[in-house]
C-alpha cells in the first residue's frame, strides 16, 4: 500500500472555538493509482493534502506512506519523508526565483541524492522545456511555469505525488494540457497520484475520485 489514511481529524482554532476541518477521513492509495479529491471549499481538501505531505499534524489518526508513519513522527523525520518520497505541485508553482529552469528541475533529486540525468532528459521532452532551461521563473508564461513544478516534482522519482489544484491558475485549454502531461508522466515514473481540484471535468480523468463534504468523505 503507497498510502494508507485512518480515522483523521483535524481542527482549527478560531474566535468562536475550535472549528473541525477532518473528521474521521480514511482511504487508501496503491503505488500506480491516481486519485482526485474533490469538494466545496473549505471541505478540508487541501489540509488533508497538507497533512499527508507533513507540513501539519493531525489531531488523531494517521498517516503511512509505504507503510512508514508521517503522523508522530519528528520534524526532521516529516522532512525527510517529504523529501524522499513525495513530490509536490501547488497552484502557485512555487518555483525558486534565483534558480532557472534546469536549477529548479534538479534541485529535489539532487536534495535527496536521485538525480538521473536520462529522467531529467525525459521530463524536458515531455514538458517541452528544452528551450527555457536557462531562464528563470519570471521571464516564464503561467502554463510553462506548471510544467517545471511538475517536472521538479518528477524527477526524483517520488512514490507519491501531491497536487493542490495544480491547474488553478491557468486556462481550461492550458489545463487540460498540463493535466495530460502530468497523468502521463506519473503513469511513465510508476508514481501514485493524490490530486485536489474543484473541477469535475478534470476529476473523470483520474483513476478513483473522492469526495469531501464537510470533513467527511460523502
Amino acid at each position: 500500500m503507497l498510502l494508507q489514511i485512518s480515522d483523521l481529524w483535524k481542527s482549527f482554532s478560531t474566535q468562536e472555538g475550535a472549528q473541525e476541518i477532518l473528521r474521521g477521513v480514511s482511504l487508501t492509495l496503491e503505488a500506480g493509482q491516481t486519485l482526485a479529491l474533490t469538494g466545496e471549499s473549505g471541505s478540508g481538501k487541501s489540509t488533508l493534502l497538507h497533512l499527508v505531505a507533513g507540513l501539519d499534524a493531525p489531531d488523531k489518526g494517521s498517516i503511512a506512506i509505504e507503510g512508514a508513519a508521517m503522523t508522530g513522527a519528528s520534524d526532521a523525520t516529516r522532512a525527510a519523508l517529504r523529501r524522499d518520497r513525495i513530490g509536490l505541485v501547488f497552484q502557485q508553482f512555487n518555483l525558486i526565483p534565483s534558480l532557472n529552469v534546469a536549477g529548479n528541475l534538479a534541485f529535489q533529486a539532487r536534495l535527496c541524492g536521485r538525480d538521473d540525468a536520462k529522467w531529467r532528459d525525459h521530463l524536458v521532452a515531455r514538458l517541452g522545456l528544452g528551450p527555457y532551461l536557462g531562464r528563470y521563473p519570471e521571464a516564464l508564461s503561467g502554463g510553462q511555469q506548471q510544467r517545471v513544478a511538475i517536472g521538479r516534482a518528477l524527477a526524483a522519482r517520488p512514490a507519491l505525488i501531491l497536487a493542490d489544484e495544480p491547474t488553478g491558475n491557468l486556462d481550461e485549454g492550458s489545463s487540460d494540457a498540463v493535466i495530460e502531461l502530468l497523468l502521463d508522466l506519473v503513469r511513465d515514473s510508476g508514481a501514485g497520484l493524490l490530486m485536489v481540484t474543484h473541477s469535475m471535468r478534470l476529476a473523470a480523468r483520474l483513476g478513483r475520485r473522492v469526495h469531501l463534504k464537510a470533513g467527511q468523505i460523502a
